[in-house]
């Protein structure tokens, strides 16, 4: 069995974990750990765990943690992995940092896009992207592993094969994006209370939402130089779900049949991916509760662009389903394991 802890359980994403992981069998959650609900047993924050996981939330001690454990889950805001993790912890236990610290490769760019200090960035160069369908040799070898941004991790796997094949024009991609309202967190602010976001759609963060350079980032390495996007996040009144609207110009006539050879190149053989049939276009409802990502696409002869469809579950194929599928890939379990479920409906 495989012994786990998580650090900072009581969030959205933290919870999913311990859902996930509660019914994954090769996993035992030993250590859980909440700043502001410890001491106070886990089902009685979050009821549904009731009769099923009734830990204890704990004080943070990393060190022991480091001593006792195989894998920490760091289900954390930006700006404080990097002060925790070090060296010394990484050569005791492995590390899933659900956070942004370890994601970009650049300290510099880090800090201009997160205006906080990195305090770690000597492990930035030993830190893999946690992209799984991506980056599954690297993470198998690895004991710090940054899993992807919910918002990045539908746009890059929506536009990964046509950058590879130099089917598109690099600086022609514009993502518009949308997600739940889960995805800005369990913390209380006015923005996300109901009766400011239900019944109303707003963009945000225009031309200066974090996701960006981290798409950027994964993207230009799949394209071989560095790219510029331009990125449009929005706010959906619903729970959970985010879909992913890219554009970009085609950089050749060709058809639909060859680009879909060209992600079946790349796709068809995993499992989480699930490439949409000719005139059906991906939903959220199809992949709630699911960690599955769902692509489809649509060339425009007209303008000789292409359009490109992705959604996934926010919180699980963006966030906490990715990170158990990398714990997966890093002890050499089936990848599957504990989120191979089915997606709920009606949700």
């Amino acid at each position: 069995m495989i012994k786990a802890g998580i650090v900072g359980i009581t969030g959205y994403v933290g919870e999913e974990l311990a859902r996930i992981l509660v019914q994954h069998h090769q996993v035992e959650i030993k250590t859980i750990t909440s700043k502001s609900y410890a001491e106070q047993k886990y089902n009685d924050i979050y009821n549904n765990f009731n009769g099923i996981f009734q830990a204890t939330c704990e004080e943070e001690d990393l060190e022991k943690m480091a001593n006792d454990l195989d894998v920490i889950f760091l289900a954390l805001p930006h700006g404080i992995a990097s002060k925790k993790i070090n060296k010394n912890i990484l050569d005791k236990v492995k590390v899933i940092d659900l956070g942004a610290d370890y994601r970009l490769n650049d300290k510099d760019i880090y800090e201009q896009w997160y205006q906080t200090e990195h305090c770690s960035s000597e492990l930035l160069g030993e830190a893999v992207y946690g992209l799984s369908e991506i980056k599954r040799e690297d993470i198998k070898h690895s004991r710090l592993v940054a899993n992807p941004g919910c918002y990045t991790t539908c746009s890059i796997l929506s536009l990964y094969p046509l950058l590879k094949e130099d089917l598109i024009s690099r600086n022609s991609i514009i993502i518009d994006a949308k997600s739940g309202v889960s995805g800005a967190g369990r913390a209380l602010n006015i923005g996300t209370h109901y009766t400011e976001c239900n019944e109303s759609l707003k963009a945000y963060k225009l031309l200066s939402h974090r996701h960006t350079p981290e798409i950027e980032q994964e993207l230009s390495i799949a394209a071989g130089e560095d790219i510029s996007l331009v990125f449009t996040p929005h706010l959906i009144p619903m729970n959970r779900g985010l879909l992913t609207t890219s554009y970009a110009i085609l950089n050749q006539d060709i058809s639909y049949n060859d680009i879909l050879d060209v992600y079946k190149k790349y796709y068809e053989k995993e499992f989480f991916v699930r490439i949409a049939k000719e005139g059906i276009h991906p939903e959220t409802r199809w992949v709630k509760g699911s960690n599955f990502f769902d692509v489809g696409f649509t060339i425009d002869e007209r303008t000789g662009r292409i359009i490109i469809i992705g959604c996934i579950d926010n919180l699980i194929k963006g966030a906490a389903g990715q990170a158990v599928q990398n714990m997966n890939i890093m002890f050499e379990l089936d990848e599957k394991l504990g989120i191979s479920h089915v997606p709920i409906f009606p949700a």
